[in-house]
């Protein structure tokens, strides 16, 4: 089992493909399948209207219910009021599993964190390059699972995912995802630090090959329980305590999860000089 547990579909801006008008879903279908990825996590992309959006997505997980999870997409102003009712028909109409929140919307709220709690959901927030909001999250929410994508930093900001680095070796409910994330040498330390039970495979499909951001994990060179663990066994134990109605009126059933490994290893922003070096481009 290969999960993906980054990828936008069937609503929201860019996804249709620029040259032949057909939506990109086909193509990071084709390449997932070839590169022998088994499952993925689906989510819209910005959108004016996340109830909207959500729907769409969630017809596209109730048609190969065995091959896709859901994760609801919220705006933390725009449905300030609203979250609950929003991830409450997600999780127990569309049976998703997960929230998904954007810094370019707006940061992420007490509301939704709240009610990410409510729900035992795991909360992907990409924080476009904002690191020190990961303090706050860990510090007042640490019964809350956070996926925080690309090491902090789609823009490859080299100093973002050093600074990010650093929370994500000594925060317990601090995860990562390995998409986009073009310094390999951050990824592969992240790992070693860290520990592979904080970081998940994701392609940020459909923009990106979901089959070269897997040969990244493979390039790592991991054990094959420390991959197992990165390819799918992390993303099933962060979703284990989910409820999922929806889901299992169509069939769909959770695989058992391991349980997380625990790592000796804890190092500091500033007692490792690697972490303070100036970027190499």
């Amino acid at each position: 089992m290969i999960i993906d547990s980054h990828c936008h579909a069937g609503a929201g801006f860019g996804l249709t493909d620029f040259w032949s008008r057909c939506p990109l879903m086909e193509k990071y279908l084709r390449r997932s399948k070839a590169a022998g990825i088994t499952h993925s996590v689906l989510f819209a992309n910005f959108h004016n209207d996340y109830a909207v959006a959500n729907k769409i997505v969630a017809d596209i997980v109730f048609s190969q219910p065995r091959r896709f999870y859901g994760f609801a997409y919220v705006h933390s102003v725009r449905d300030k009021g609203r979250i609950a009712r929003l991830v409450r028909t997600a999780v127990e109409e569309y049976g998703f599993v997960g929230i998904k929140v954007h810094r370019h919307d707006a940061r992420i709220s007490s509301e939704i964190c709240e009610v990410a709690r409510e729900f035992s959901l795991p909360v992907l927030y990409d924080v476009n390059d904002e690191v020190p909001i990961v303090d706050w999250l860990a510090n007042h929410y640490p019964d809350v699972r956070f996926i925080i994508p690309h090491l902090s930093s789609f823009m490859e900001n080299w100093r973002a995912q050093r600074a990010f680095s650093a929370r994500l070796e000594s925060c317990p409910n601090i995860h990562t995802d390995t998409s986009g994330v073009r310094f390999f040498d951050l990824l592969e330390r992240a790992v070693q630090f860290a520990g592979p039970h904080k970081v998940l495979f994701g392609s940020d499909g459909p923009w990106l090959h979901p089959g070269v951001e897997l040969a990244k994990v493979r390039a790592l060179g991991l054990s094959r329980s420390d991959e197992s663990l990165v390819l799918g066994d992390n993303f099933l134990r962060l979703i284990e305590k989910v409820g999922r109605p929806g889901h299992a009126r169509n069939g769909h059933r959770l695989a058992h999860s391991v349980p997380a490994r625990t790592f000796a290893v804890q190092i500091s922003e500033r007692s490792d000089p690697w972490l303070q070096q100036e970027v190499p481009y």
